[in-house]
């Protein structure tokens, strides 16, 4: 019995077999790629593999894509033939599933020799030889490549030539710790690497006009033993302004610089001299600590790299200006004394905008959804670059589900933020001069959510907060204070019936203050191009420390704020993630997640609005949301109907998934996923999710396949999960590999879940 999809792939494989070669052209072959052999001489301590490997990338012309040993990508390309519209359907499957044949004319066999043997002299292999043959079979030739290798020769010295200038004193201070070091094997991009690292480094010290073409290297290889000497020094032909230091002797802004023609006026008249800055705001558009809190150095100071980058960064992330541009010259009137001009051309993005967006999606628990929501936004606000926002939105749920027919949700509600460009303590100036500007955002917001024919939430938030970043890749957020109050209304006679049989969901109704702070702190790989990626964050996050303190509260709902008990807790979560890249396009992706939430004395447990949940698109895919734990519960579809939130006090978490290419835009996943939740008392599920000392027993596994289509602006993924440990079964029995059956109708319907969402996962 012949597998359809099997059978498809030899069909194809044999027709681009006999296709290909009947529409090359005449007297041409397909270029089969390179086949490289090394000989090494004797103490050549590199492997076979690792010279081959980095000789290939010196391998021209780059040979086209092979199954079986036929070139498929290539039979496409010519059955689809050439289109008529280069932006049509036939264009895009050609250019998706084929590609271009490499003909033998392509290749030079001789000159990609040379250049691999340029190659090896370059890593440090002298006197190695390669050498470049071709051999035809059928309608394909290859290249043969034989690499003779030598010993690579090692850094025996690293030396500089004598010279009394300060310029040459810095260099050879900073040289001490640069990538060059003696025992080190020789290679051309190491020194490279360096003179990038100490123009850089020169740069920061005043020396505008330097450039790393002016570090000259001589290699001395005749000294013997495989070694070589180093010898740096300045060149003597460099400009005499390379050799000096320069001071900041005017800085110039024009804020209201335009590309529209004609030119803008950017003379000198109508310039004010704020704190050693000349501004010319024509139409007086910004305040002028704009400009004295972002622009990181002032006349007299040395010219710097790092000063000006981080000024041209902190104007780029404001967020108010469009276009961002720097221009420094040598000032007219310096003679003998160094000096520099710097003039700052910012073009303000457009004041005012609106934004609205329309969704809707399918969720897991047989709820449509959709939200329409509207963002107003002033980039300026106050005329000191704060931006303001303003949102509208509306959204509705609504069920296909008998048992949840009537229990249809919707919610509106709207929300204005002010965020300034600066940390903002009233009665305090705080001065700092990051990479990047920090922002203080003040919150405001007020939503009604309704629990069709159940009952209302009125819920109103405050937040104050600040964020920073203190490099590239570590970014802190600080809330000193974060209140929400929630107050429940228009309670239906049909839930209080309900909570007759079932007192828990009373929690449902409880009317709650959660006065408190927050503190998140987020670390990522700052190369994103490094094979191996981290991200980490933490987060902490507690509520009625100070109010409990002074009421000295010790039952849960005791005393009240604002006539209504407020939240008691401390709430711990870490999220670390790893991700190491096994091709260009295939990584193993890892993630661990740990949320410890302690509610005590005014609270049995967490609000709702801070409990963690488990289960769907983005945590354990073989499991719907609302369908599996806390611990070994296993929720009613009453619990999904009338809950708010199905969840618990603690969580542990974790995911991998192994990523890889399918063909075009469209990419595959094979993953792994265990975790659950936990509560801390007994007064929602019971002792069955309540944390126990062996909650590893109940932890749930699921695994899957998945497959995602890169559109562009958003990623399309759906990941089918499947359930191997359910922790709801009785101890002894919740192993369920033993149980699966794909052809089993039945069991598809209880046990395969189909996760539609957009973009990763994690």
């Amino acid at each position: 019995m012949y597998k359809p999809g099997i059978f498809f792939l030899v069909v194809i494989i044999v027709m681009s077999s006999c296709g290909v070669r009947r529409y090359l052209p005449e007297g041409e072959r397909l270029y089969r790629g390179a086949t490289i052999q090394i000989e090494k001489e004797e103490n050549v301590s590199a492997s076979s593999r690792s010279l081959n490997k980095q000789l290939k990338l010196a391998s021209r012309p780059r040979a086209n894509k092979f199954a079986l040993g036929q070139p498929y990508k290539v039979w496409w390309w010519f059955a689809l033939g050439e289109p008529k519209n280069r932006k049509g359907i036939k264009a895009y499957f050609r250019n998706k599933l084929g590609e271009p044949p490499i003909l033998s004319s392509n290749l030079n066999a001789t000159v990609t020799a040379a250049n691999m043997q340029a190659l090896l002299n370059n890593l440090g292999y002298f006197h190695s030889t390669v050498t470049g043959d071709t051999i035809s079979k059928g309608y394909m030739t290859r290249a043969i490549y034989t690499a003779n290798v030598f010993p690579q020769y090692r850094i025996k010295s690293i030396t500089w030539l004598n010279d009394s200038s300060e310029l040459v004193r810095l260099l050879k201070e900073k040289e001490r710790d640069g990538i060059l070091k003696p025992g080190n094997g020789y290679r051309l991009s190491d020194i490279q690497a360096e003179r990038d690292r100490l123009d850089l480094y020169i740069k920061t010290r005043g020396y505008y006009y330097f450039s790393p073409d002016y570090i000259m290297v001589y290699a001395d290889s005749t000294i013997g033993n495989n070694e070589v000497d180093l010898i740096l020094g300045i060149k003597k032909s460099i400009p005499v302004n390379a050799r000096h230091r320069f001071t900041v002797n005017r800085i110039s802004v024009f804020p209201n610089y335009t590309l529209l023609l004609p030119p803008p006026d950017t003379s000198k008249r109508g310039m004010v001299n704020v704190d050693g800055l000349m501004i010319r705001d024509t139409i007086y558009k910004f305040k002028t600590s704009v400009f004295t809190n972002n622009i990181t150095y002032r006349p007299g100071y040395l010219y710097s790299s790092r000063d000006q980058n981080t000024t041209l960064n902190r104007m780029v992330n404001l967020g108010t200006f469009k276009f961002v541009k720097s221009r420094f010259e040598q000032a007219a009137d310096s003679a003998g004394q160094h000096r520099l001009n710097v003039f700052y051309y910012l073009t303000p993005a457009k004041k005012h905008s609106l934004q609205t967006m329309l969704s809707g999606l399918s969720k897991e628990n047989k709820f449509i959804a959709s939200q329409l929501s509207a963002t107003w936004r002033n980039r300026n606000t106050f005329n000191g670059a704060e931006l303001l926002a303003v949102k509208a939105y509306g959204a509705f749920e609504y069920s296909f589900s008998d048992t949840l027919k009537n229990s249809n949700n919707y919610r509106l509600g709207a929300e204005a933020s002010i965020s300034f460009p600066r940390i903002y303590v009233p009665f305090f100036k705080i001065s700092e001069r990051n990479l990047y500007p920090p922002h203080t955002r003040f919150l405001l917001g007020y939503e009604i959510f309704r629990k069709q024919l159940f009952y209302s939430k009125d819920i109103f938030r405050f937040q104050y907060e600040f964020n920073w970043k203190q490099t590239t890749n570590k970014e802190h957020i600080f809330s000193p204070v974060a209140f929400t109050y929630i107050n429940s209304r228009n309670i239906s006679d049909s839930f209080q019936k309900q909570t007759i049989r079932n007192p828990g969901l009373i929690a449902n109704l409880y009317d709650e203050v959660i006065l408190g702070s927050f503190y998140s702190y987020t670390f990522n790989t700052a190369n994103p191009f490094a094979r191996e990626q981290w991200f980490f964050n933490a987060s902490l996050d507690v509520a009625g420390n100070i109010t409990g303190l002074l009421n000295g509260t010790r039952q849960a709902r005791q005393h009240k704020l604002l006539n209504v008990p407020f939240a008691q807790f401390i709430k711990a979560d870490i999220d670390a993630r790893y991700q190491v890249k096994l091709t260009d396009k295939a990584a193993w992706i890892n993630r661990l997640q740990v949320g410890i939430g302690l509610p005590y004395h005014n609270s049995a447990m967490l609000p709702f609005s801070k409990q963690y949940m488990i289960g769907g698109s983005a945590a354990l895919r073989g499991f719907r949301m609302r369908q599996v734990g806390p611990g070994s519960y296993k929720p009613t579809r009453e619990d999904q109907a009338y809950f708010l939130v199905i969840g618990g006090d603690y969580k542990l978490q974790f995911n991998s998934e192994l990523r890889f290419p399918i063909f075009a835009k469209f990419t595959g996943a094979v993953f792994a996923d265990m975790g659950n939740t936990w509560t801390k008392d007994t007064l929602l599920f019971g002792k069955a999710g309540q944390l126990k000392k062996d909650f590893y027993k109940e932890l749930a596994l699921a695994t899957g396949v998945g497959i995602r289509f890169d559109a562009g602006l958003v990623l399309i993924r759906a990941d089918l999960g499947i359930p191997l440990r359910k922790p709801y079964l009785p101890d002894g029995k919740r192993w369920v590999i033993n149980e699966i059956d794909i052809g089993n109708r039945y069991w598809r319907q209880q046990n395969l879940v189909l996760n539609l969402a957009l973009g990763f996962p994690f």
